[in-house]
C-alpha cells in the first residue's frame, strides 16, 4: 500500500467525514498536537525505568488520546456513529491515580524544575505537550462544538503527567530539581 497521497501537496488535508481544510486549521493543530503527545508518551512507557503496570496504563493513555484525536478528525453526525468511544471514567481514575500516588511522594514545598532522570524529563516532556494540546483544544472549542470530555480529559492528564515526574523520581532515588529564585 502506498503511504503517500499527494492530495497534500497543496497545503490542504482531508477530514474523516469529508472536506478538507488548510493543514494549519485549528482542527488540524488540535489533533496533531494530540497525535504529538501521543509520540511523546510512547517514548516515555519506552523508559527503563518504569515498571510494566506504568506501561501497561500508558499504553490506555495512547489509546484514549488516539480515540480523542478521532473524534477532533472527524466532521459530520453521521460519521461520528463510527468513532470509539470517548474514555468518560478516565478523569476519575486518573484522580484516584494521583490521590494515591501522592501519599508516598514528600510534601510539595517548591517548583520543581524538568530533569535529573531521562525519564523524569519524559513525563515532564509529556505534561508540557500535553498543556499546549489542551491550548490548541479550546481554541478550537471557540469555534466548533466539541465534546467536553476532551479539554478535561487533557487539563487532568498534565496533572497526571507531573505526579509521574515526581513518581520516577522517588522511585529511581532522584533527587528532584527544585527552582530556586534567583538561582
Amino acid at each position: 500500500m502506498q503511504i503517500y497521497t499527494r492530495t497534500g501537496d497543496d497545503g490542504t488535508t482531508g477530514l474523516f467525514g469529508g472536506g478538507r481544510v488548510r493543514k494549519d486549521a485549528l482542527r488540524i493543530e488540535a489533533y496533531g498536537t494530540l497525535d504529538e503527545l501521543n509520540a511523546h508518551v510512547g517514548a516515555l512507557a519506552d523508559q527503563p525505568a518504569l515498571p510494566p503496570e506504568d506501561v501497561a496504563w500508558l499504553r490506555t493513555l495512547q489509546a484514549d488520546l488516539f480515540a480523542m484525536g478521532s473524534h477532533l478528525a472527524t466532521t459530520g453526525e453521521e460519521m461520528r456513529q463510527h468513532l470509539p468511544p470517548l474514555p468518560v471514567d478516565r478523569i476519575a481514575e486518573m484522580e484516584a491515580w494521583m490521590d494515591q500516588t501522592s501519599t508516598a511522594l514528600p510534601p510539595l514545598t517548591a517548583f520543581i524544575l524538568p530533569g535529573g532522570h531521562p525519564a523524569v524529563s519524559a513525563a515532564h516532556l509529556c505534561r508540557v505537550v500535553c498543556r499546549r494540546a489542551e491550548r490548541r483544544v479550546v481554541a478550537l472549542a471557540d469555534h466548533e462544538t466539541i465534546e467536553d470530555i476532551i479539554p478535561q480529559y487533557l487539563n487532568r492528564l498534565s496533572d497526571v503527567f507531573f505526579m509521574w515526574a515526581r513518581r520516577i523520581s522517588h522511585h529511581t532515588n532522584t533527587e528532584e530539581i527544585l527552582w530556586k529564585s534567583g538561582s
